[in-house]
């Protein structure tokens, strides 16, 4: 599934008339808040654990692990890329894009990684006969769902839920339909929701540095999904271009016209394109760019003093900025 889906949490509340409603509580994302620093007793970065472990409410399985995924994108979500991360205990959620057979070749050549695994599936009914093929052949992996209401997910069934509308990198849902929430709010409202339910949220899109991921995790989200940081290395998907000496990889929505033009023939009528496509700068080998990522989260650790990842969220005290960094030397983020 498309990671442009909404999974947000609406209270009905009644309306003498059918006027369009405002909510004017203030709705933050990343780019709005830095975290506060506190005192801390740890001596060192390496002394921080980054590793989770978690029971499920409905599956009863359990998982241990550093809980940042890869999106399941065809771009990210790649057997390349889960070969990587899972040496670094990280999971990766790969596309439904895979053939029953490359599953099942990976599997035998990989079983390793399995555990670090999760089978995607959309919604039509020829995806769910192909994840059951695979969940039958290789009982190992699990799959990763998106929905609209947390509660109603996890009372139907649902472990973890996906949260985001459209803050990914190459999603356009909220130029589309005007249908969006900032994702730190989203993040913070269906943790909320989520674990009043033993149920556990993956924040989805919006991540565009390794401060953004740890705000994640302080907001409350158990697991951060991740796509656009981790495209245009060596193990990601898309197509190797160079130009004027220089590389890149292309890099796409799995909503845009060319993922559809891939997979489905095009753009079908009663729809539009919610995705774009990219070229990002050629990265290299994303060994790199993961030991970026999770040296800066340990620093956020260090930083408000949490020994271990589990205790970031209950350590967290969001600051509102108009401004992250001095912008004379950087860029975005």
């Amino acid at each position: 599934m498309t990671s442009c889906l909404p999974a947000l949490r609406f209270i009905a509340t009644p309306r003498l008339s059918a006027m369009p409603h405002i909510d004017n509580d203030v709705k933050l994302d990343f780019k709005d808040v830095l975290l506060r620093p506190k005192r801390s007793t740890l001596k060192s970065r390496s002394e921080v654990d980054l590793t989770r472990s978690f029971s499920f409410r409905n599956s009863k399985q359990t998982y241990s692990g550093v809980p940042i995924i890869a999106a399941n994108m065809d771009t990210v979500g790649t057997f390349e890329m889960a070969k990587v991360l899972c040496k670094f205990s990280l999971f990766t959620a790969v596309h439904k894009h895979y053939s029953l057979v490359q599953w099942q070749e990976f599997a035998g050549q990989n079983p390793d990684c399995l555990e670090h695994l999760a089978a995607s599936s959309g919604t039509g009914s020829s995806d769910f006969e192909q994840l059951e093929q695979i969940l039958e052949a290789i009982p190992q992996a699990g799959n990763v769902v998106t929905g609209e209401m947390v509660e109603e997910l996890i009372l139907s069934g649902a472990d973890i839920i996906k949260v985001g509308i459209g803050p990914g990198s190459v999603c356009t849902t909220r130029k589309k339909t005007g249908v969006g929430y900032p994702q730190l709010s989203a993040v913070m409202e269906c943790a909320d929701a989520a674990h009043g339910l033993k149920g556990h949220i993956i924040s989805d899109g919006g991540c565009s540095c390794p401060g953004d991921v740890a705000k994640a995790f302080g907001a409350g989200a158990d697991f951060v999904m991740l796509g656009g940081m981790l495209a245009g290395h060596s193990e990601s998907g898309g197509e190797l271009i160079e130009r004027d000496g220089k590389k890149y990889k292309l890099f796409y929505g799995m909503s845009s016209e060319m993922a559809m033009k891939k997979y489905a023939g095009g753009v079908a009528e009663y729809r539009a394109s919610e995705g774009k496509t990219v070229e990002v700068p050629f990265k290299g080998d994303v060994e790199h760019t993961i030991r970026d990522i999770l040296g800066g989260i340990r620093s956020t650790c260090t930083y408000v003093g949490a020994a271990k990842l589990k205790e970031l969220s209950r350590r967290t005290t969001f600051i509102r900025v108009t401004q992250q960094v001095n912008p004379i030397f950087s860029e975005a983020c």
